[in-house]
């Protein structure tokens, strides 16, 4: 089994074009990662909006399982997906759909 631990989004440069992260963010995943397999995603939205269920229509999978998480104060949920996938390429494509959900914070 991975070390989901082994990726943090915000650590992957961002040369000021999106496609620069994803294409750091896919080649990190390659190297610490075994395909297919079961990825963690988890994702941050503030609680008082549909968000969480936007970001839980992308994940279509049978195997994917939601869990959330509401902050102490009450203002964020934290959603972390378990979701089958086949390969880096998939992973990606996954965070630049939930990219498209305004105020969604990823981890």
């Amino acid at each position: 089994m991975s070390d989901f631990n082994n990726i943090d989004i915000k650590d992957i440069q961002d040369n000021s074009n999106g496609q620069d992260f994803f294409k750091n963010f896919k080649e990190k995943l390659m190297e610490v990662e075994q395909f297919p397999s079961i990825y963690t995603f988890k994702f941050i939205v503030k609680t008082d909006t549909d968000q969480a269920e936007k970001v839980k229509a992308i994940f279509t999978h049978a195997s994917a399982k939601f869990s959330e998480k509401t902050s102490s104060a009450g203002k964020y949920t934290s959603l972390t997906i378990e979701n089958y996938v086949n390969s880096a390429d998939e992973v990606v494509d996954y965070y630049k759909k939930v990219g498209e959900i305004p105020d969604v914070m990823m981890l």
